[in-house]
C-alpha cells in the first residue's frame, strides 16, 4: 500500500518550472530544477534564490501564557524575546535529546509563531498541545498558510521592489507586511548562510506570489539539493541527520543555542526537559561532538560513513556530507571522540572500503552574510 504524497500549494508551478520531483518528509517536493543542482547554489550565493519551504509546520500560540508556558519546552528565553523578533530553539526531551529545532517569533499581542521541521511537524503540534495546551491556544496553521524562503545577496533589491519596508529590516527581525497587496508574515532569516527572508502567505495566495518574485531579474527558483548544499556549507543542522534524541546541545555542538539566562548559573535556570542531564553534560564534558569535516581527497564523503583514526578504530560517523559548490571541494559533518573534535586533527572516513582522509574544520565552511545592520 502506497499513501498519497502530501502536496504544497506550489506543486502545480514546480512542475511547471520543468522540476524533477521526490518525496521528502512525506511530501512531493522539487529536488532541482532544469539548471540543476549545481547552478542553483552559485546563482543562490551570487543573487537571490525562492525556495518553496511550505512543508515546514507553522504553528501559533496565543495568549498571556504562551510564552511562560513554552519556556517549559525550551532551553531558550522566550519571556523576553522582543516583539518584531524571532530565535532559534529546540525541544529537549527528559533525557536532554533533541526531538526538534523550530523558530520562534513574538508577533506582539501575546501572540507566537512557531516553524518546525515538515517531518516532526504532527508530533511537535501533539507535544504542545501535551503540555502547554491548557496555558495558551495552539493554531496550527499547516493547511492555511505557505512558507515561501528568498535567499542570497539580492533577496533585499528584488522584495524591497514589492515591499519597500522589508529593506529596513536586520537579521531575525520578524513582521507584519503587504507583499504586492497579499499579507504576510516576514522575517529576515534563513538557512543557506546567506542574507534573505521567509514569507508566511495564506496558501491560496502562495502561487500568486511565487509567481511576482520568479518575475524579478534576480531571482530563480531552487530546490533541496542547493538547500541542502548552502545549508552544509553554512554548518547549519538537519534535524533527523545532525542531531536527534540521542544528541544532546552539548553533543552536537549547540550550547550557543542554550540562552544565558535558562543555563546553569543563569536568572532562570533549567525548567525544561533534559535541563539536568544537559547542564552535568555540559559540566562534565561530552564524550563525542559534532564538528566540520574536510576531506582532504575530491572524494565526496556522505551521510553514514564511518570516521577512523590513524589506526582504523572507529571514533565516530559522518551525519551529513556533499560536494560544496561554493568551496569547489567534498565537506561533511560528523560526530567523533571528543579527543579528536580539536581543530586541525587529522582523522578518516571509510569510503567504499577505502580511508579517506578528512582534517576537522572551522564552521561554518563559507561565512555567513546575514544583515545585521
Amino acid at each position: 500500500m502506497t499513501t498519497e504524497l502530501l502536496k504544497t500549494p506550489l506543486n502545480a508551478l514546480h512542475r511547471e518550472l520543468g522540476a524533477k520531483m521526490v518525496e521528502f518528509a512525506g511530501y512531493d517536493m522539487p529536488v532541482q530544477y532544469p539548471a540543476g543542482v549545481m547552478k542553483e547554489h552559485l546563482h543562490t550565493r551570487a543573487q537571490a534564490g525562492l525556495f518553496d519551504v511550505s512543508h515546514m509546520g507553522q504553528i501559533l500560540l496565543s495568549g498571556s501564557g504562551a510564552a511562560a508556558a513554552l519556556e517549559t519546552l525550551v532551553p531558550v528565553d522566550i519571556i523576553d524575546l522582543p516583539v518584531g523578533m524571532q530565535r532559534y530553539a529546540m525541544f529537549t526531551n527528559e533525557n536532554g535529546g533533541i526531538l526538534d529545532d523550530l523558530m520562534v517569533a513574538n508577533l506582539g499581542d501575546d501572540q507566537l509563531m512557531l516553524v518546525v521541521n515538515a517531518a516532526c511537524k504532527n508530533d511537535d503540534l501533539a507535544h504542545l498541545q501535551q503540555h502547554i495546551g491548557t496555558h495558551c491556544t495552539i493554531t496550527p496553521l499547516f493547511e492555511e498558510r505557505a512558507l515561501l524562503a528568498l535567499q542570497g545577496p539580492q533577496a533585499v533589491t528584488a522584495l524591497s521592489r514589492l515591499a519597500p519596508d522589508v529593506a529596513k529590516m536586520t537579521f531575525m527581525q520578524y513582521t507584519s507586511t503587504q507583499i504586492d497587496g497579499i499579507d504576510c508574515y516576514i522575517s529576515r532569516s534563513g538557512y543557506t548562510g546567506e542574507d534573505g527572508y521567509e514569507i508566511s502567505v495564506p496558501a491560496d495566495h502562495a502561487e500568486a506570489l511565487a509567481r511576482r518574485l520568479l518575475a524579478e531579474p534576480e531571482v530563480a527558483p531552487i530546490g533541496l539539493g542547493a538547500r541542502d548544499s548552502l545549508r552544509l556549507e553554512a554548518g547549519l543542522c538537519l534535524y533527523g541527520h545532525d542531531m536527534d534524541t540521542g544528541s544532546t546541545p552539548i553533543e552536537a555542538s549547540l550550547l550557543w543555542a542554550i540562552s544565558k539566562v535558562r543555563r546553569a548559573d543563569g536568572a532562570r535556570a533549567g525548567g525544561f526537559p533534559g535541563a539536568d542531564r544537559i547542564f552535568a553534560r555540559h559540566q562534565s564534558g561530552a564524550a563525542r561532538k559534532r564538528v566540520g569535516l574536510l576531506p582532504q581527497e575530491r572524494t565526496p564523503v556522505r551521510e553514514g560513513a564511518e570516521i577512523v583514526d590513524a589506526d582504523g578504530a572507529a571514533i565516530g560517523t559522518v551525519c551529513s556530507g556533499g560536494f560544496g559548490p561554493t568551496l569547489s571541494a567534498p565537506l561533511a559533518m560528523g560526530y567523533v571522540d571528543v579527543k579528536f573534535a580539536t581543530l586541525d586533527t587529522p582523522v578518516w572516513a571509510i569510503v567504499r572500503g577505502k580511508k579517506v582522509p578528512m582534517l576537522v574544520a572551522k564552521m561554518p565552511f563559507v561565512a555567513p552574510r546575514y544583515f545585521r545592520g
